[in-house]
Order: structure tokens, then C-alpha cells, then sequence
């Protein structure tokens, strides 16, 4: 994906020295935790999608996932300084979700226009308070429908290249765009009153991550390889792909984001329709 590295975002909030405690420490977070996480918060495809686009819903909160891939696009998750007054974070990793923020916000303000609401992201580490309630890097990317805010800590995006096999700077951006989907259906008056996510709010987002995919790739910023990236990505975090890696067994009643074929058929729809295919 080509993004423009002189950017800093107006619109990222560095919260990373606040965040203690509950972070993946030097590997990774254990899947156990993950689990335990999960079952608190309502399974989220654990994240994450934890996105690529996806996302627990707890109280109204949705979370969801992304990778990181060729090694001149590749962010860096390892060490996350805070950038200097006055001006964005400077490392390559903020700086990269703030760029795919952006350019999501202008996307949805072309087509909302004056209902459209710009929307701040939170960068965490460990864990964070939000209006929502506190978090833990183990739910993964979320957004909140109270604050408006997408909050995400960058050490996710080494679980989803590591331990979910989806590599890819647009698998990354997928996350974002997925989270960002999530905000369009709270403009919209979609997502209820912060009840648990069902599959079809999920799916929906994903369909809005994949429109805005289009608009990406209809203005040049995509590259050959980016949008395999992405649906590896839906694919590798469907509730039935999660349920069989962990537990060994798929049960369809408790999923909450759809299955691998549904999450990226969703992407597959708002890639080629655009936000109409998607009921926006």
C-alpha cells in the first residue's frame, strides 16, 4: 500500500505512556489469555478481526485486526515513542494508522458530507480507559460509540502477522478501515445502544472496510498483492477459523463477527459495490 510518510496525523492521540500493565510483554499474548479475554468480551473472532476487521462488542465496544507485510511498508510494533508537543507520534507504526485514518475520515466525509462526524484514534499500550470502560491490548483494535473513538494498541498487529498468518501492510489498514466501518453505522444510528455486536453489524462493517478499499484502489494508492492481503486477513480471523484453531471444534450459535467465507465475501461486496452495496 503506497501512504505518504511525511504525515502526522492531527487526529491520533499517543496515550502510550499513560498505558501499564496487561501488554504482551517480549512474544506475543498467550492464546489462553486471549480466550479468557474473549469469553468476557464476547468472543470477537478474537479479536479482531479484530478486523481485519473485526472486533468484540462489550458494552458497545468492537474490536478488530490487521497484519504488517513487505519490508518497505512493514511498521514497526517493537518500540513506540511518543511524538514530540505539538505535533504527531513519529514513529512509523502510528504514524501508518494515522495516514489510513485519515484518509478513511475523507472518504466518508465525501460521502456523508455535513452528517459526517471526524472521529479521533487512540494509541494504547497494555491497557486503557475509555468511555466505554477499560480495555486490555487482549481485545484487540476496538471502537467506542460513546467517545467515537477507535482505540488500538500497535503490538496487535505483530499477533495478526504471527499467530493468525496474516501478514500485510493492507491487512493492517483493513483494521482501521474495519473499526472506521463501525463509526459510520454509529453516525447512522446502527448500532444500537452499545449491546453486544451481532454478525450482520460485523459483517456490515467489513463491507464498509472493502468500500473504502475501492476508493483506495481507484485512486492508486493500492498495490498488486494488497487486497489478497486483506481478504487473508477476513478470512484468517472468521469465527469459525478462530473456534477451530483454539478449540478444535466450530459452534456457529456463539459466532459474533461470521464466518472466514462471510467475512470475506462482506469485504468482496463494498470492494466492488461501494458504500450502496453495504446499506450506506
Amino acid at each position: 500500500m503506497l501512504w505518504d510518510r511525511n504525515h502526522n496525523s492531527p487526529n491520533v492521540e499517543d496515550r502510550r505512556n499513560e498505558s501499564s500493565g496487561g501488554g504482551l510483554g517480549g512474544g506475543g499474548l498467550p492464546l489462553g489469555a486471549l480466550l479468557a479475554v474473549g469469553s468476557r468480551f464476547g468472543w470477537k473472532g478474537i479479536l479482531v478481526a479484530l478486523l481485519v476487521v473485526g472486533g468484540v462488542m462489550y458494552s458497545g465496544v468492537c474490536t478488530g485486526g490487521g497484519g504488517t507485510s513487505a519490508p518497505s511498508h512493514t511498521t514497526s510494533t517493537q518500540q513506540a515513542p511518543a511524538g514530540a508537543p505539538g505535533g504527531g507520534p513519529t514513529d512509523e507504526g502510528a504514524k501508518f494508522v494515522g495516514v489510513v485514518l485519515d484518509d478513511t475520515q475523507e472518504f466518508w466525509a465525501k460521502q456523508l458530507g455535513n452528517n459526517y462526524e471526524t472521529t479521533k484514534l487512540v494509541l494504547f499500550r497494555g491497557q486503557i480507559g475509555s468511555a466505554c470502560g477499560s480495555a486490555s491490548t487482549a481485545v484487540g483494535p476496538f471502537y467506542c460509540p460513546v467517545d467515537h473513538k477507535v482505540y488500538i494498541d500497535l503490538a496487535f498487529y505483530d499477533e495478526l502477522r504471527t499467530r493468525f498468518e496474516a501478514p500485510g501492510d493492507f491487512a493492517q489498514a483493513y483494521v482501521i478501515a474495519h473499526e472506521m466501518g463501525h463509526h459510520i453505522q454509529n453516525l447512522k444510528g446502527l448500532l444500537g445502544k452499545g449491546e453486544a455486536s451481532s454478525v450482520n453489524t460485523e459483517l456490515q462493517a467489513d463491507c464498509l472496510a472493502g468500500a473504502w478499499g475501492q476508493d483506495a484502489q481507484r485512486r492508486g494508492q493500492l498495490e498488486t498483492g494488497d487486497v489478497d492481503e486483506a481478504l487473508n486477513a477476513a478470512s484468517q480471523i472468521g469465527d469459525d477459523t478462530i473456534q477451530r484453531k483454539t478449540q478444535g471444534r466450530v459452534q456457529p450459535e456463539t459466532f459474533t463477527h461470521g464466518s472466514s467465507a462471510q467475512r470475506n465475501a462482506a469485504f468482496k461486496k463494498g470492494f466492488t459495490g461501494g458504500p450502496s452495496a453495504c446499506g450506506i
